[in-house]
């Protein structure tokens, strides 16, 4: 039942469902002979009669090395052709190939019209990889804009004798919508296994069909994931999860994902086991054996300038998405659950922000609301001046985590904040660009409450001004040409700019205020203007140059401008520091080197001057010549930064890809741990393609230092019509293949 609805139904979308009529300028057709010995001639016949009769133009070509005709990105070949130029018709006989985009039909009988792109044939074969068919005659009808097939095989096996195939007497298809087919039989091999007189498939749903992947993990022991995915409606399907692990138990749940057209679209995800071995938490305390997680996503645009969205992420425990949704859990560690409206005028944006706590072994600065009115730059008038600025106002709420190893008291207060700034962008020399500017801000904090205090309210002010100076340079060099690096040409661009701030001391210091929103630690550089920084409780004094040099160095290859070198460094001059600030700050520099098309190196990089040591070295060199292989390698070191999640870190990673051949391939990736000399990761998958399916067998063996390795195997399926990840998305998740 499976096959026979991706076989009759989705597989065919790709091949009636490509591009049916295109409005196109007329232009003329192209017929050529292949070789020397063809024959070609031109004429003109009269079509109509008396007063409506019309001159058309005919071109006839024959050449037993074959005739070609190109419009736009249309190919036709056969060994004789007739064209009308004017009307686009062309009837073509003989080894006849018609390639269109990314589909190719083969006849040995076509008629073409290149201009609406309506097709005749007789005995044709098509594909649009991965689907294949085949059929002894077809018509598409431009009123209606539907394709009709008689005697069609559909099949997605792309060899001669496909294992299995779809058999239909006679075909309906309307693009994009729906299929019927009449008297069509299921094969297996040449075995019929399955007979319908009369099916319709809507190619907007997807078929209903089960996803399982077994495997075994160290800490699940054997495991059974699987999937039910059910189409409910045109627009909404759902996916019912049921697992078991011998070691945790069965867990599962549905999700859904709906669009309500105008009112937007989102998706529920559920998931609840019984664990037998939940584990402890982060302080030692045990992790109840019930646990659950949901979420919640909706997004919806009221209009073209109003845009709604709520997410909701409830968890039992901080470790539920972790040890069931690994690859969702590495893309987001602490989720956060909101509800955001957001109204946008050509200078102006409204944005509505609630932001509760929803679990609470999560820090949160809950925002019940935090409302904001952004003036985006803009004349003031017809003067040079512009002006931008921000108004907010919201009640904020700082909660700790509860299983938080320090007992840190929670706090509240209302705050309201309004900051503007005049700016005047100016051009000398017709070259430099300085754009001085000045601006202020008050902030009004309510009364502040915790568990145990309460504190008056306070009012703070900040003057800033400062002023932006940049340029671009360039130069071409049409002469310069290197084998090694394959230039052709040179173009120089470089961009330095010098950036000043200037904020004297707050009228109340950031200690003397509640922390809402504050500086957090990062490894790459942070804005120190307004309004890109938005730490507005952080606000201190700040006396800083902040230099930039961009460079690029661009090249032609294969008729495109391509980037042979990108070099961006920055670093900061705190001519007046703060106690917690050095006079010069880490100098960051990031490089992009492609000395070939198919070879690129990547340089990021943090050097602290006053130490003379580095915070982050992270490298790395990609060598990709084709699409049988390809191989990348670095380097990644992020010094150890107390209180600072993920740094410490000094790793050498290596991934490879190679395709032995068509139905095999391989990718190894290993992660090494420089520092305490271990592997920490590695993975090993081999690729089976099965001609409609492929197959993936994973093997992971982590080596945790303070515990004991976790190693999984697991085998996993994907109907190449319907894929279960999108396109190199395991290359970057590879916990996806081990079903998790």
């Amino acid at each position: 039942m499976c096959n026979v609805q991706r076989l009759i139904g989705l597989l065919l979308l790709a091949w009636f469902g490509a591009g049916l009529l295109h409005a196109a300028e007329p232009e003329e057709l192209v017929v050529e002979c292949l070789s020397t010995n063809g024959t070609q001639s031109f004429s003109e016949e009269k079509v109509g009669q008396g007063a409506t009769q019309t001159v058309e133009h005919i071109a006839v070509a024959s050449d037993p090395a074959g005739v070609r005709v190109t419009y736009r990105d249309a190919e036709l070949t056969a060994l004789q052709v007739r064209a009308n130029v004017d009307t686009g018709d062309v009837v073509a006989e003989g080894n006849v190939r018609l390639q269109r985009g990314k589909e190719l039909w083969i006849s040995q009988s076509l008629s073409y019209n290149f201009l609406s792109t309506r097709i005749t044939a007789r005995n044709f074969r098509t594909g649009l990889g991965p689907l294949f068919a085949s059929a002894r005659d077809l018509d598409s009808n431009l009123t209606n804009h539907t394709y009709a097939a008689t005697n069609a095989v559909i099949t997605t096996d792309d060899i001669a004798n496909p294992s299995y195939r779809v058999e239909a007497r006679s075909i309906h298809v309307v693009p994009g919508q729906y299929i019927e087919a009449d008297h069509a039989t299921l094969y297996l091999g040449s075995v019929p296994t399955m007979y319908y007189p009369h099916y319709r498939r809507y190619f907007n749903r997807h078929p209903n069909n089960f996803v399982f992947v077994p495997g075994y993990r160290s800490l699940f022991g054997p495991y059974l994931l699987g999937i039910y995915n059910w189409t409910i409606s045109s627009n909404v399907t759902a996916a019912i999860h049921f697992d078991y692990r011998q070691k945790r138990g069965f867990g599962g749940g549905p999700d859904l994902t709906y669009n309500a057209g105008a009112y937007g679209e989102g998706d529920i995800k559920t998931y609840a086991t019984h664990d037998d071995m939940p584990g402890t938490d982060i302080n030692g305390q045990p992790i109840r054996g019930e646990r659950e997680r949901i979420n919640f996503a909706h997004s919806a645009f009221i209009n073209t300038n109003l845009a709604v969205k709520v997410v909701l992420r409830q968890q039992s425990d901080m470790y539920v998405v972790r040890d069931f949704f690994e690859s969702e859990y590495q893309m987001d560690v602490q989720p956060k659950s909101f509800l955001e409206a957001s109204h946008f005028w050509p200078n102006y944006s409204l944005d509505i922000l609630a932001e509760p706590r929803v679990n609470d072994f999560q820090e949160t600065v809950e925002r019940l609301p935090d409302v904001k009115l952004t003036a985006l730059r803009q004349q003031i008038g017809s003067s040079p001046l512009y002006y931008e600025g921000e108004n907010s106002i919201g009640y904020f709420r700082r909660e700790f985590a509860d299983n938080s190893p320090t007992n840190q008291t929670n706090y509240a207060a209302m705050r309201t904040d309004t900051y503007h700034q005049i700016l005047l962008p100016q051009t000398f020399f017709g070259w430099l660009n300085v754009t001085p500017r000045v601006g202020g801000r008050f902030t009004y904090y309510g009364e502040e409450q915790g568990v145990d205090n309460l504190t008056s309210s306070q009012s703070r002010w900040v003057f800033n001004t400062g002023a932006e100076i940049s340029t671009k340079l360039s130069r071409v060099w049409t002469s310069p040409r290197s084998r090694l690096f394959d230039v052709t040409e040179l173009r120089h661009i470089m961009e330095p700019s010098i950036n000043y701030v200037y904020i004297p001391n707050p009228s109340v210091a950031p200690t003397q205020l509640p922390q809402f929103d504050y500086d957090l630690y990062t490894f790459r550089p942070p804005p120190i203007d307004f309004p890109e920084d938005n730490a507005i409780d952080a606000i201190d004094s700040r006396n800083t140059f902040r230099y930039g040099l961009r460079n690029k160095l661009q090249t032609k290859r294969n008729g495109q401008i391509d980037n042979l070198l990108n070099w961006n460094l920055m670093m900061d001059w705190n001519v007046d520091p703060r106690p917690n600030q050095f006079t010069y700050s880490d100098v960051y520099s990031d490089i992009d080197f492609k000395p070939r098309s198919w070879l690129i190196l990547n340089s990021e990089v943090r050097y602290d001057i006053n130490h003379t040591e580095w915070t982050l070295a992270n490298h790395s060199l990609t060598i990709q010549p084709n699409d049988i292989w390809n191989w990348s390698i670095g380097h990644r070191y992020l010094r150890d930064i107390p209180g600072y999640p993920g740094s410490g870190e000094n790793v050498i990673f290596s991934r490879v890809y190679w395709r032995v051949n068509e139905n095999w391939a391989l990718r190894i990736s290993h992660h090494f741990d420089a520092q305490y000399g271990n592997m920490q990761e590695q993975y090993y998958t081999v690729y089976r393609d099965l001609r409609s399916w492929t197959a993936a067998l994973t093997f992971r063996l982590r080596d945790n230092l303070n515990g004991p390795r976790d190693f999984t195997v697991a085998l996993s399926f994907s109907l190449k019509s319907f894929p279960r990840q999108v396109l190199g998305r395991d290359r970057d998740e590879p916990s996806l293949l081990l079903g998790s």
